[in-house]
């Protein structure tokens, strides 16, 4: 696909320094851009590139003052970043279309469809689904029975729903991730075997939900496991079954949720925490990069560390414990000193 710049301009409200029918067929970091491709420049210590970059044409902010000669032409907008962000999903969204039913999808007579959705090779659709219009759902993806797809949702390659979950409007599910398996539930016997302990319960994903790669939510032993609207989970993370995370709720890879935990709304959770089952994490919190989490936390908070504690304390704590070897070394001394008094 070709655009010319004014094309471009024209989406990003910008203004051109250049020549407006310069043809882009494609994008680039400004350092390794080349003729045919545009870039951004919205980090000061990137500048030097601009001077140098191969693009065709760069998006600079409004205040821009170049000190040397630039050879391509650019894009003056507002804020160069959130242009490119734009640009990027503009470019995304023409990638994304797609409509049709493969002649390789096996669909439940049952089941129903909106207008203008793509269904794509051994898809499969179990009975009484519902899914709604503008979906796409791409090839070796599978959806049990009486599950409910919301408008303008994307399923990606060989995603897997299990029966009776809800999935909203706007979602992202990207590849392999699982939703609505099993809880982790099995009651142990007197004999030291475990008895598994049915989950009947289902998952639901609110509105404008986005799922990364390999991320795994369970269904709940009774009721829901809800992910409510604008929660944002990175690749390779588990949601056990009954948690709750609350609104535009984000929490990065590797991150791990122990059941009936309830996280709040608006909350930034790092790689590789955990968190242990049957806790209140408040609204607003912050939890840093590997930190164990076993107690209730309030609105607001901010914590690090396994256990986690406030993240002040813990970076004072910490200076102490990168000190404590030369600390040892001097009560070593005083103890040979001591006794070579006695």
């Amino acid at each position: 696909m070709k655009f010319t710049v004014q094309e471009i301009a024209d989406l990003i409200k910008g203004t051109i320094e250049g020549d407006p029918k310069t043809e882009i067929h494609k994008l680039s970091k400004i350092e390794q851009g080349e003729p045919g491709s545009i870039s951004f420049l919205g980090n000061p210590k990137y500048t030097h590139y601009i001077y140098q970059t191969g693009a065709s044409a760069v998006i600079v902010n409004h205040d821009f003052v170049p000190e040397q000669t630039i050879n391509c032409t650019l894009i003056r907008v507002e804020n160069a970043y959130n242009a490119f962000a734009m640009m990027l999903e503009a470019y995304n969204n023409l990638n994304r279309e797609k409509s049709g039913i493969s002649g390789f999808a096996a669909i439940a007579e049952s089941a129903s469809t909106g207008n203008n959705c793509f269904i794509g090779d051994f898809v499969s659709i179990g009975e009484h689904v519902k899914i709604g219009s503008n979906v796409k759902i791409y090839a070796n993806t599978s959806i049990g029975d009486n599950v409910i797809i919301g408008d303008n949702t994307i399923l990606y390659a060989g995603v897997k729903i299990y029966n009776d979950c809800h999935i909203g409007n706007n979602c992202t599910l990207h590849s392999g991730v699982v939703i609505g398996a099993d809880g982790f539930g099995f009651a142990p016997q007197s004999d030291n075997q475990y008895s598994k302990v049915a989950q009947i319960g289902n998952v639901i994903l609110e509105d404008n939900v986005e799922i990364g790669a390999n991320t795994t939510i369970d269904r709940a032993t009774l009721g829901s496991t809800i992910i409510r609207k604008g929660v944002k989970l990175d690749n390779l993370i588990q949601i056990a079954h009954n948690v709750e995370i609350g609104e535009n709720t984000v929490i990065a890879a590797q991150t791990g949720v122990a059941g009936s935990t309830r996280i709040g709304r608006n909350c930034m959770i790092a790689g590789q925490v955990g968190i242990i089952g049957h806790l209140e994490i408040g609204n607003d919190v912050k939890i840093a990069a590997q930190s164990g989490i076993s107690t209730n936390l309030p609105d607001g908070a901010i914590v690090m560390g396994s256990p986690a504690f406030d993240i002040s304390s813990y970076r004072k704590a910490y200076v102490y414990f990168r000190s404590l070897p030369k600390l040892v070394d001097r009560i070593s001394a005083l103890e040979k000193r001591f006794k070579g008094e006695k």
